[in-house]
């Protein structure tokens, strides 16, 4: 599966556009790092269990993108990005949403 940012793939003629695919993921961050990322806050720094999660919801989003592609029979995502938000609360929690559009490329 070929994946980009980029609206066309060199090399390639898209022959048929499939749709838009995405990959919504919701996460909240785990006791330790919740703990880990309430020190960060006070003391300032690099805060890398909130980088690791947020690394995580990304491959993650990423991937259901990419499965959603193949299963509407795409050999390609093409304008492919990225959005996150906030989901406010207590909780912590974070939506990340990964986003294209499967076509079928030669």
């Amino acid at each position: 599966m070929i994946i980009t940012t980029t609206n066309a793939i060199d090399g390639h003629r898209i022959l048929e556009y499939k749709g838009l695919v995405r990959g919504i993921v919701v996460r909240t961050p785990t006791i330790s790092q919740g703990f880990m990322g309430g020190l960060k806050s006070i003391v300032g720094g690099r805060n890398r269990s909130y980088i690791m999660m947020c690394e995580e919801a990304r491959n993650e989003a990423f991937e259901i993108m990419a499965q959603q592609a193949a299963e509407l029979g795409a050999n390609a995502v093409v304008g492919v990005r990225y959005d996150a938000a906030d989901l406010g609360g207590q909780s912590g929690s974070s939506e990340v949403l990964c986003y294209g559009t499967a076509v079928v490329v030669e």
